[in-house]
């Protein structure tokens, strides 16, 4: 059957037709796929009897597949043909080697936080990696921990706080697994002084898109261990990972407030070029109200930065910033409703950065549940619109403040969460997959800033959500920078930002990989 037939063709009772409006679907961006056809559905029945000869049994009722039909984006849907929560290594190696057979996507998923349609099955199997969600072994002495890679992270941390230690550098949302993070990167507010979550890997357990079970680190099979951090699921399926780790400390923080964007962000770099805090990053609530988080794990670090840096930025502290405030608004009286919307904005939210049942003392004593708590609160909504761009130090202002402008023309209220990141890959001889959102002409340091609107009661359609994030990836196109989430519904980019020789190179060596070109299809290729 061909495509098209399929897409108009009546269903059987239950099935859901492909969406229309699926990731290859850019209003205004020209087609340019690698691999555009949807799978028609050839070889599903052999692949689940060959599955279900090994025991292992697919969930196809419309009540279980239903679950997956979204992800933390809510904006793309798919509707997978069978869902398998994945119990181990060899589970995966069995599915993958039939789906090679069968030639039958698969699309993993672990804790579903992609907001582009990158972990939604338009068809095919949906392979759900929680089910591999235990510590195998916390090494106290050389700070290290073998996990399985579909646990979510808060659940490491529990397991980690116990022993009086801690993760590294996780995403802000700790319902991410740290298979999936590993993938895509991953960035915390101490991604300035550590590096994104994937340079906390030691060594990694990887399935390959043809079912062969590999360990893999810097020093063995090396080239897998470095496609497989930040290739966002391409190139194989992590089931475990050896992560460094260090001991739990509570932390210390300030804030200060700008009404200048570009201010900000110059005190931002400035402080993370000096590695001046151990945990930095801006939040905005409008354009005239800024924040700076500056945290540290030790009162050294906090003297040093007082005695060092502080008479060096420009930001101010909550009672001269009210102050400053309230004389603008005075000589404003007009915008009186923006002036209400700051003060509820403050009300609400900076006691939940630092309420009373986490706090000892003035230090957060988890920041693991205050952070993640947060970013639920205040910025998870139905969905979640968060298109970014990640630059180089000398690009990251004007790329904001470029963003900043579209934001302002489609939505009354929007965040912007900047943040620095350190750079280990390349400069340590560990060359990073080419196409993920390591800045490509980055030294040292790398900047990224997502762009999110606060929805509020607002509906607003699908397409005015996807003019908008292709005005913010234009910016990274115009400006040759990278992206945090490249994949899924903005796919149609991959060719415009990194170009036909370097896309191609990669796709020669997925094909290579994965000949039947089964494993997690919609996302790039």
């Amino acid at each position: 059957m061909k495509q098209d037939e399929f897409n108009t063709t009546k269903l059987p009772r239950g099935i859901i037709p492909p969406d229309p409006v699926g990731p290859d679907s850019l209003k205004g961006v020209p087609r340019q796929q690698t691999n555009p056809s949807r799978w028609d559905g050839t070889g599903w029945n052999a692949f689940v009897a060959e599955l279900t000869s090994r025991d292992i049994m697919i969930n196809q009722s419309l009540a279980g597949r239903s679950v997956y039909i979204t992800d933390g984006g809510g904006v793309a849907m798919g509707l997978p043909r069978g869902v398998l929560v994945a119990r181990s290594s060899e589970d995966v190696a069995t599915i993958l080697k039939a789906a090679q057979k069968y030639t039958v996507p698969v699309s993993v998923r672990g804790g579903g936080l992609t907001t582009e349609g990158e972990c939604i099955s338009f068809g095919g199997l949906q392979l759900d990696t929680r089910g591999m969600s235990n510590v195998l072994h916390i090494d106290e002495a050389n700070l290290t921990v073998r996990t399985e890679a579909g646990i979510y992270w808060h659940s490491l941390a529990e397991a980690l706080r116990r022993r009086g230690l801690d993760y590294i550098s996780a995403p802000l949302n700790m319902t991410s697994s740290v298979g999936g993070t590993l993938g895509v990167g991953g960035i915390d507010i101490n991604s300035p002084k550590f590096g994104c979550s994937a340079d906390q890997a030691i060594a990694l357990k990887v399935v390959t898109p043809t079912g062969e079970i590999v360990e893999c680190s810097e020093r063995e099979n090396t080239e897998l261990f470095e496609r497989v951090l930040l290739g966002y699921g391409q190139f194989g399926v992590i089931t475990e990972a050896t992560l460094k780790i260090r001991p739990f400390t509570p932390i210390t923080m300030h804030y200060f407030y700008y009404s200048s964007l570009r201010t900000a962000i110059d005190d931002l770099r400035f402080l993370v070029e000096e590695e001046a805090a151990d945990y930095l990053g801006i939040l905005t609530m409008l354009d005239r109200a800024i924040n700076l988080l500056v945290a540290f794990d030790s009162d050294e670090k906090e003297r040093e930065f007082f005695s060092r840096y502080k008479k060096r930025i420009s930001g101010l502290g909550e009672i001269g910033f009210a102050i400053h405030m309230a004389a603008h608004y005075a000589l404003h009286p007009w915008k009186a409703k923006e002036a209400l919307y700051l003060l509820e904005r403050k009300r609400s939210l900076l006691p939940e950065l630092s309420p009373a049942a986490h706090m000892h003392g003035n230090k957060i004593i988890d920041r693991t549940v205050v952070f993640s708590r947060a970013v639920w609160k205040f910025w998870g909504d139905r969905e979640m619109v968060i298109p970014d761009l990640a630059t180089s130090s000398e690009k990251f202002a004007e790329a904001v403040e470029r963003g900043n402008e579209v934001c302002r023309r489609y939505f009354p209220h929007y965040t912007l969460y900047c943040v620095g990141i350190k750079l280990f890959g390349s400069f340590e001889n560990r060359p990073r997959y080419e196409l993920s959102c390591i800045p490509p002409d980055a030294q040292n340091f790398g900047y990224g800033c997502e762009f999110e609107p606060m929805l509020g009661n607002h509906n607003y359609s699908r397409d005015h959500f996807q003019s908008f994030k292709n005005e913010i990836y234009d910016i990274g196109v115009d400006m040759g920078t990278s992206y945090y989430r490249f994949g899924g519904m903005m796919k149609g980019y991959i060719r415009r930002a990194f170009g036909d020789e370097l896309v191609d190179k990669h796709l020669a060596m997925k094909q290579k990989a994965d000949p039947a070109m089964i494993l997690n299809p919609d996302v790039i290729f």
